[in-house]
């Protein structure tokens, strides 16, 4: 059984939905299909809770026109007589359910109740087309089977027990259908797996029912090696282990959520990137096949803040980092890079929110500056620390505004701190050059 996960812009309209169906009609394999939201639907949702808050009517009542202007559109271009109004009665109801949620006094689950339903809602619509066309499946409400207790540590085994439990319910059944995004935490609250988190749906549920491969559908042909939005002329990798697809998509390759091929490493399940309005474009292998050594792709992370901490006490002294990290540690914020000398250590985090508290405490122990509005520039290629070539990448740096160089931590990764304006010159300059090096342009 195989796992195919589309994304937000691969069922948008009716048109894609259909270039989907298409795409599952190309394959006889048993295989459960995992769905965003419509794309733009979340953040209306996203929106609506916002408004609720305020007690915003006007605003609420705009965002429910435009979330049954979007839905109904879909269903009219879809569907045909009875059927039509089958389904526009069931999506209807849930539309009922979402204005009542959004207008009653706010509970701390409302907000996963409000942006969860853009999937409940597809899934539906979807499911139904299906049928219409003939097409026999199995709608499952992935709040029945995920119950991945924390985000950071799903419980794959029991989503596994679960799952295959209603799979074994319906043994005549090929094709399932399941909503991405959507999971109960380890309360047995309703939660989500955060924004772009269906890609870690489509791997936990892969990892649970041991498929034979997860393949994530998305508007680009897998995963390139640069920022197309930023660099002309980028290429798709055909190949990646999945420590390089971690370290590209943890430091901003914005085509896999972070956490996707965590679940999948120890089962050995392929993962495929791959493109709806290009179907039969070769997309992107991950998996623990090793190809081309050296570099592979260039990647960047935004929203980043540098932090300097200088203090003497440091000099000779065992303890101080232990020190500074407790202080991160307590305020549950996580170090991306670290490099230190014997007076001073220079540090990076993607979140801010408690920047204030952090700095607070070391001021009493350190001299504290910090510098916001950075990106990590992330290099990315197999085993590059043996990779020889690599090194001919620092001799580039001079031309580069660089302010933290990590190297070494990972065999696969060099990164390289730089203000977030020199960004977009940096990839453009190291796409070029490194590549180059290579013997291969972008």
């Amino acid at each position: 059984m195989d796992v195919l996960k589309f994304g937000g812009t691969s069922v948008g309209s009716a048109s894609t939905i259909k270039q989907v169906v298409e795409i599952l009609n190309d394959s006889n394999n048993p295989k459960i299909v995992v769905l965003s939201a419509m794309s733009g639907v979340t953040n209306l949702l996203v929106g609506l809770h916002q408004a609720a808050i305020i007690q915003d009517k006007d605003g609420m009542e705009k965002i429910m026109g435009a979330l049954t202007e979007k839905h109904h559109q879909a269903i009219d271009e879809l569907f045909i007589d009875a059927a039509k109004d089958d389904v526009l009665q069931a999506i209807n109801e849930y539309l009922e359910t979402i204005y009542t949620v959004a207008q009653a006094p706010l509970q701390p689950t409302s907000y996963a109740e409000l942006v969860t339903y853009g999937e409940t809602l597809l899934t539906r619509i979807f499911s139904e087309y299906l049928t219409q066309q003939n097409q026999p499946n199995v709608l499952l409400d992935s709040k029945t089977f995920m119950h991945v207790g924390t985000v950071e540590n799903p419980d794959v085994d029991q989503v596994s027990q679960l799952l295959k439990k209603q799979i074994e319910q319906h043994p005549e059944c090929s094709l399932f259908i399941s909503q991405g995004f959507v999971c109960l935490d380890e309360n047995g609250a309703l939660s989500t797996l955060k924004r772009g988190g269906s890609d870690f749906s489509a791997t936990i549920i892969g990892a649970a029912i041991d498929a034979e491969a997860v393949q994530i559908w998305t508007d680009i042909d897998g995963l390139h090696n640069n920022d197309p939005r930023y660099v002309e002329e980028t290429r798709p990798i055909e190949h990646l282990t999945y420590n390089e697809a971690a370290e590209l998509a943890y430091f901003g390759a914005k085509v896999l959520h972070p956490q996707t091929v965590a679940p999948v490493i120890d089962r050995d399940i392929p993962v495929w990137l791959k493109n709806t309005f290009e179907p039969h474009a070769p997309g992107t292998k991950i998996s623990n096949e090793h190809h081309n050594r050296g570099l592979k792709a260039i990647s960047a992370k935004d929203g980043i803040t540098a932090i300097k901490i200088r203090s003497n006490r440091m000099l000779g002294a065992h303890g101080f980092l232990k020190t500074i990290f407790e202080i991160f540690d307590r305020h549950e914020t996580s170090i991306d890079m670290i490099t230190t000398s014997e007076v001073a250590i220079s540090l990076t985090i993607d979140d801010d929110k408690n920047l204030e508290a952090i700095v607070t405490e070391i001021s009493v122990i350190a001299a504290v500056s910090v510098e916001q509005d950075h990106s990590i520039i992330c290099i990315v290629g197999e085993n590059l620390i043996a990779d020889h070539e690599s090194y001919k990448a620092f001799g580039l740096l001079n031309n580069l505004p660089v302010r933290m160089i990590s190297y070494g931590g990972s065999k696969n990764n060099i990164s390289l701190l730089v203000p977030s304006k020199d960004k977009i010159a940096a990839l453009q300059y190291l796409n070029t050059q490194l590549f180059k090096l290579q013997g291969v342009m972008a």
